[in-house]
């Protein structure tokens, strides 16, 4: 068997990469948070997302349970796994699965700085730190939806650049998992529009909109701008744009994924 670890701190975003990077390195199946996955499916385990408190979610993930890790294990054998991926928050932790699974050694060590831009680990971490919000990469079906009493949704399907489907995902927020921060969108309206409006050449804004989907934050800004334009208009655009994504950096530790500004009109 080939095996694979993925590792990186928590709230980084490996489960939401998970299921891309395993189809795009012909890995078969998948071990997180306690789960054997096999093209996108949960096919054993426990989710240490169950869990009721930090350190019996670290020891379901680890498969310190003999039950938990001998159905793991015979699971592996009986659809012949050929390769897997283990996801973990450090190469220590991997290799202690690995060990545990009897499926070492690992062959190959990815790390997620490696296939996650700076700006969506930003985003991950931003949203796993203020909602709490945790990726199961397996179906909105599969999930024992009895165990979480305040948050579960469907999340977004993961699919290849060639268009293909390659699994879902499923939003959770553990029991473990107390500390919540609520921002309004208002705040985020209102921090642009302060932004906006301390650039020389804008005359006003006229829409600006903040939209936050699959943890992706765009803007959208139209506005209109002073004449006579005897300034660079493409060069004041970007500073504005650079200027947005400083204070977002400032305030709420991410960048947003995209900053659209439409010049409407010249007064």
């Amino acid at each position: 068997m080939i095996v694979h670890s993925l590792s990186g701190p928590s709230g980084t975003g490996k489960s939401t990469s998970a299921i891309q990077f395993a189809y795009e390195h012909q890995i078969e199946a998948i071990i997180d948070d306690g789960l054997l996955i096999i093209n996108g499916e949960k096919k054993a385990g426990t989710s240490a997302k169950f869990e009721k408190n930090t350190i019996t979610a670290v020891r379901r993930a680890i498969f310190q349970d003999h039950n938990h890790k001998k159905e793991v294990i015979d699971a592996i054998h009986q659809h012949k796994v050929q390769s897997i991926l283990i996801i973990g928050t450090s190469d220590k932790m991997t290799k202690q699965i690995a060990s545990r699974l009897e499926i070492a050694p690992i062959h190959y060590f990815h790390h997620i700085e490696e296939i996650r831009t700076n700006k969506e680990i930003q985003m991950a971490k931003f949203v796993r730190g203020t909602q709490g919000k945790h990726v199961m990469p397996v179906p909105y079906k599969q999930v024992e939806q009895n165990f979480f009493k305040r948050f579960i949704q469907r999340g977004f399907d993961i699919i290849s650049k060639t268009k293909v489907k390659l699994g879902e995902t499923t939003i959770v927020q553990p029991d473990f998992h107390k500390q919540v921060v609520n921002i309004s969108r208002n705040v985020y309206v209102d921090l642009i529009k302060h932004t906006v409006a301390q650039c020389s050449v804008v005359l006003k804004a006229e829409t600006v909109q903040f939209t936050m989907k699959q943890f992706n934050p765009i803007i959208y800004i139209s506005l209109i701008v002073k004449g006579p334009v005897n300034y660079h208009l493409v060069n004041k655009i970007r500073g504005l744009q650079q200027a947005i994504g400083d204070q977002f950096i400032q305030h709420f530790e991410f960048e947003p994924q995209d900053i659209r500004i439409f010049v409407k009109g010249i007064q």
